[in-house]
């Protein structure tokens, strides 16, 4: 089965729900709940290594086959990201590295509020005190 059947499947498909408006209003809201919490997670993945912006646009398609707004919201993100990606290519190599700099320092700050940082620190048998989270997660 190619890609073009799978389509044409999902599309009679979804036509023969939307006959049935409280099927089609419970799936409407299943695909809302769960394209938001892949966004949110998305959103939360962002600064960390790894597939943040990914699972973002991941969240908005999920959205966008029920939503219009989140059709729309996908498009401008994914050309706003482009652009931003191509301008940060085109800026000299410090820039960039400072970048990395500041990502890595969003991550460390993070892991550190939320007592990662003294976790793992305690896993390999050190503990200091500054690693402990100042807001009491992870103690």
């Amino acid at each position: 089965m190619n890609a073009a059947d799978v389509k044409r499947r999902w599309k009679r498909w979804r036509d023969r729900l939307r006959e049935r408006p409280t099927a089609d209003f419970v799936y409407r809201i299943v695909v809302g709940v769960i394209g938001t919490a892949v966004f949110v997670v998305g959103i939360l993945a962002i600064p960390y290594p790894g597939p943040g912006w990914a699972i973002v646009f991941i969240g908005l398609g999920i959205l966008a086959t029920e939503f219009d707004w989140a059709r729309r919201l996908l498009a401008y993100a994914k050309e706003r990201y482009d652009k931003a990606m191509e301008w940060f290519h085109r800026q000299p190599a410090i820039i960039q590295i400072l970048g990395g700099v500041l990502t890595a320092l969003i991550v460390a700050a993070t892991l550190w509020l939320l007592g990662a940082l003294d976790w793992t620190a305690e896993v390999v048998g050190l503990q200091y005190e500054w690693l402990n989270s100042p807001i009491g997660i992870g103690d």
